[in-house]
């Protein structure tokens, strides 16, 4: 529990801001926006591929990835995050399209269970280091139930070099590559495709995304 705390209480100092969202690296969101519309572009909108009716935005903050990368292409969007002033900013932050937002959820994920069948594409950004274990392994487990036929589950984030390292400062864990492989694959996900991400500057830790798809030999 404290572990969660903690994290609450860091996010209760960062600006409901692009910049807030971005820790200051706010000059590789546009690098982060198109590759994320890449990848995305790669499993939707086709025979057999997730379709664009509705998208989860999952550990939302303001809506970025909302506004730059579902919303253009998915014909609603729901966001949950653990930070109500973040979804309050993001009403603001989203005008204009806020009416194709049909959702606000304030939950942390760990607390947070998708209606069934409901989505076609669940993105889960920056957000998996801030469950422990066994929480993002019951979490990737409740968002296969909250996909439609064909939906896929996407993940972005930080991948440790080797093993797995905790920011004290944040309360957030950077696995790599295998143990997440290790999570998903207990979780009963297929993973369709693994990208890492370009264009970062060397010092950054390595972003990968994945994507995911339920195991169509599973109930």
């Amino acid at each position: 529990m404290q572990f969660y705390a903690r994290a609450k209480h860091f996010y209760r100092e960062v600006p409901a801001t692009e910049e807030g969202m971005m820790g200051d690296y706010i000059e590789l969101s546009s690098t982060d926006i198109e590759s994320s519309r890449e990848f995305l572009r790669k499993f939707i909108g086709g025979p057999g591929k997730a379709g664009t009716e509705r998208a989860l935005d999952c550990g939302s903050g303001i809506g970025r990835v909302t506004k730059h990368v579902l919303l253009p292409v998915f014909k609603s969007v729901e966001l949950v995050d653990m930070m109500e002033n973040f979804l309050a900013e993001a009403q603001n932050y989203l005008q204009g399209k806020k009416d194709r937002v049909k959702m606000y959820y304030c939950y942390s994920l760990q607390e947070f269970t998708p209606a069934p069948q409901k989505y076609d594409v669940i993105w889960i950004q920056w957000v998996s280091g801030y469950l422990t274990d066994k929480d993002l392994l019951e979490f990737l487990i409740r968002c296969q139930n909250g996909l439609k036929d064909n939906g896929i589950v996407i993940l972005k984030d930080n991948m440790a070099r080797e093993g797995c390292i905790l920011d004290p400062l944040d309360s957030s864990v950077i696995r790599d590559l295998s143990i997440l492989q290790s999570l998903v694959e207990k979780s009963g996900l297929t993973i369709l495709q693994q990208e890492r991400q370009k264009g970062f500057p060397e010092q950054c830790v390595p972003v990968w995304m994945l994507a995911m798809q339920k195991d169509p030999g599973l109930p």
